[in-house]
């Protein structure tokens, strides 16, 4: 049987761009930081200033 290879974190990468810097992890999302920016309103996420 062969044993189940670790995910490290370096090897995650962005859904949209394909960057693996400045990855949120946080719920699922695995975007990076430059693309959640984008997407955050849609996600449902609100900004307060």
């Amino acid at each position: 049987m062969k044993a189940k290879k670790k995910v490290r974190k370096k090897d995650i990468y962005c859904k949209i761009c394909h960057n693996n810097k400045g990855m949120i992890h946080r719920y699922g999302i695995n975007v990076c930081r430059r693309c959640f920016k984008d997407i955050a309103e849609k996600l449902g996420f609100k900004k307060y200033s």
